[in-house]
Order: structure tokens, then C-alpha cells, then sequence
């Protein structure tokens, strides 16, 4: 009786088995690429530490955590990043107190605080916008003068936040309560921003 006749094992299937057999056998790590990952642990402990010596920590953490890339252990970088946070907030509530100065059924005395306000929020939205500038080119013997002029501005962008609040104070119980509210609260916020800045600012000029 004839040997039974062998089929070749086709060669590509061959060289597919040992690709798989290969692959099978090797070790991938799992998530390496986080190892890489600029706002990882270091970079987020310090603007939480950093935040530590705000008057407001958790809104800083907040708000700046997500700049831990860019801010990496740099005070500076971090003060820079609190002052454009602190400056978009500005010019946002700006744009709201405007939209509500065109309400038509304020009252006169509505109608002057939220004009005051306007006026206040602007005033601090260009001082904030000064010292940002300022902030961009702290070098050389006049590092000294351009800090105390950047704290300066800050300085009087939060007393701007606060003038505007003292027009719609508690006490003024005439004032429509829907636009009081909504204007407290955005001019609040920026306050508080503005406070975490000059915090952080404050710092750099020790």
C-alpha cells in the first residue's frame, strides 16, 4: 500500500503562526504614555501647594489646575496664568453688567448703581490688562519698579470689584433682587481671582 501523500503547509500561513506566536509572547505595558503626561502629580502638587497661600485656595486650584502643563514649578508662569484667568473673568462679567444696563425697567437708582458698576468692572478689566503686559517682560534692574506697579494695578482692580459690590450691598434692599444677584455673583468671582492673583504676585516680589 502507497505512503500517504503530505500537503505542504502553505509558507504563509507558517510565517502568520510565528508573527502571532511573537507577538503573543511579548510584554506591553500597560498606560506607559501617562509617565509622559505634563500635568502629572509634580506639576499639580505644586499650584496646589502654591494655592496654599491664597485667600481663596480652592477656587485657585480650581482654576488654575488645568494650566499645570504650561505653569510646570515656574511662580512665575503661575502668576501669569492666575492674571489672565482672573482678566477673561473681568471682561466677561463686564460684558454682563453691560447687557444689563440696557434692561428696560430698571429704576433710577437700578440704572445709576449697575452704570457705576459697568464703570468699575471696566476700570479693573484695563488694570488687570496692564499688569498681564507688565508680566511678560519682568527682567533686569527694573524688576523691583515693574512688580510694585503690576501690585499696584491689581491692587486697584480689586478695590474697582469691591466699589462696584458696595453698590448693591445688602443694605439696598430697593435694588431689583434678579440683577443685584447676578451682578454680585460675577463681580464676586472676578474679587476673588483677582484676590488669588495679587497673592501669588505678592510672592514673587519676597
Amino acid at each position: 500500500m502507497a505512503a500517504p501523500t503530505l500537503t505542504p503547509f502553505p509558507l504563509s500561513c507558517i510565517a502568520a503562526l510565528t508573527i502571532l506566536a511573537l507577538l503573543s509572547s511579548l510584554t506591553i505595558p500597560c498606560c506607559a504614555a501617562s509617565d509622559a503626561d505634563p500635568s502629572s502629580s509634580p506639576y499639580l502638587e505644586f499650584v496646589k501647594a502654591s494655592c496654599a497661600y491664597t485667600t481663596y485656595p480652592d477656587v485657585c486650584y480650581e482654576t488654575l489646575s488645568s494650566y499645570a502643563a504650561t505653569i510646570q514649578t515656574s511662580p512665575t508662569e503661575l502668576a501669569k496664568e492666575a492674571l489672565s484667568v482672573s482678566l477673561n473673568s473681568a471682561q466677561l462679567t463686564s460684558d454682563v453688567v453691560t447687557n444689563l444696563s440696557k434692561m428696560s425697567d430698571l429704576t433710577k437708582r437700578e440704572s445709576g448703581a449697575v452704570n457705576d458698576c459697568m464703570e468699575m468692572i471696566s476700570d479693573s478689566a484695563d488694570e488687570l490688562r496692564q499688569s498681564l503686559v507688565a508680566m511678560r517682560d519682568l527682567q533686569g534692574p527694573e524688576f523691583k519698579a515693574q512688580m510694585n506697579n503690576i501690585q499696584t494695578w491689581v491692587s486697584a482692580a480689586l478695590t474697582d470689584d469691591d466699589t462696584c459690590m458696595d453698590g448693591f450691598n445688602a443694605g439696598k434692599g430697593s435694588d431689583k433682587g434678579k440683577v443685584k444677584g447676578i451682578i454680585r455673583s460675577n463681580v464676586m468671582r472676578v474679587a476673588q481671582l483677582t484676590s488669588n492673583a495679587l497673592a501669588l504676585i505678592s510672592r514673587l516680589s519676597e
